[in-house]
């Protein structure tokens, strides 16, 4: 079972191999908690997975901890095992792209940039937040996708933008590396909170 609480999107799907079994995908803004047990209730209809695979961002900091709590909560329910995937690895590929560079919308007016090439799939950069001007400057790929896919198209002045959200169908699209991460969050920048001295 996959689920995607990273974005504006909550989905789960149910594959095996590339082949999607069930899925449930909704755009619910906020209140990810409040809509994901009863999607994965939905989907599953008395089955048990296997294992469980989950985003873990960058994305909304809320969102990733509702699905990464959700997650681990019914892995160990379930007695199953539970690994992550990165939401720009999961658009990129999606994208099905030679060369795509991902962009998606982050706290602060800020977009989390990440290129990658194809074949097999890899990222070429490292995973940065960055407001749009800096981002269109680094953006490698004429093809931009994600939620903030056309903030860095605008800025940057060409290219093409694919305005989409993550879905947890496509995490079958992943190469076995890319749905192997640790299911912890990836967070994307820094925490706005700083200690007191």
């Amino acid at each position: 079972m996959v689920v995607d609480t990273s974005s504006a999107a909550c989905s789960v799907a149910l594959i095996d191999g590339d082949k999607v079994i069930e899925r449930r995908h909704a755009v619910v803004g906020r209140g990810h908690a409040e809509h994901l047990l009863p999607m994965v209730e939905s989907l599953l209809a008395g089955r048990r997975p296997d294992s469980i695979l989950v985003d873990c961002g960058p994305g909304s900091f809320t969102g990733i901890r509702v699905g990464l709590a959700a997650a681990h909560g019914l892995a160990i329910g379930w007695g199953i095992e539970v690994s992550g995937y990165s939401s720009t690895a999961l658009v990129a590929a999606a994208s099905g792209a030679r060369e795509v560079t991902v962009a998606l919308q982050g706290g602060h007016g800020e977009l989390f940039v990440q290129s990658f090439r194809n074949d097999p799939l890899a990222a070429t950069d490292a995973l940065r937040s960055l407001p749009p001007a800096e981002a269109a400057a680094s953006a490698q790929a004429e093809l931009v996708a994600g939620s903030g896919a056309e903030a860095l198209v605008k800025a940057r002045g060409h290219g093409r933008a694919l305005d989409t959200l993550p879905d947890a169908a496509d995490a079958r699209l992943l190469p076995p590396a890319l749905r192997s991460l640790p299911a912890r969050p990836i967070y994307g920048r820094a925490p706005d909170a700083r200690p007191m001295a």
